[in-house]
């Protein structure tokens, strides 16, 4: 039987693989259907100590992807192209979804952990319109 090591036993160096086996396939795959190793991140709720989570206003979005590939944790979930939601077991609060959004008003915002979806979606910012001014006048 395997004896897994825990993260403070590990030795410098070491190599983690993400994957039990084999996963040639593994960015066509959907997250949840990858042999995911018993250590890897994926299998842990690790979002526990966000302070400030990303909100979805759908009504703005554009499904660039832009959220998904910059995502340092691969918290964006989407499916054929479309923003669908965000995994809140694995976000850590990070910010850079809304960063790299380029919506005007931005259809990801950054809110306090508490604050219910429907208040964050009701207290969103209108449309800057000094922004639209200012890319006609380039």
């Amino acid at each position: 039987m395997k004896k897994y090591l825990g993260w403070d036993e590990l030795i410098p160096g070491a190599l983690l693989f993400s994957f039990d086996g084999e996963c040639e396939n593994s960015a066509n795959l959907k997250q949840e259907d990858r042999p995911y190793s018993n250590f890897n991140s994926y299998t842990a709720n690790v979002g526990d100590w966000r302070v400030l989570k990303p909100i979805l206003n759908k009504e703005f979005c554009i499904d660039c992807q832009f959220c998904w590939i910059y995502c340092p944790d691969t918290s964006i979930i989407s499916r054929d192209k479309k923003m669908i939601g965000i995994d809140y077991n694995h976000c850590k609060g990070c910010g850079v979804c809304a960063d790299v959004c380029p919506t005007n008003p931005k259809s990801l915002l950054m809110f306090q952990e508490q604050v219910a979806e429907q208040d964050a979606i009701a207290s969103w910012p209108a449309k800057d319109e000094s922004k639209v001014e200012s890319k006609k006048d380039e």
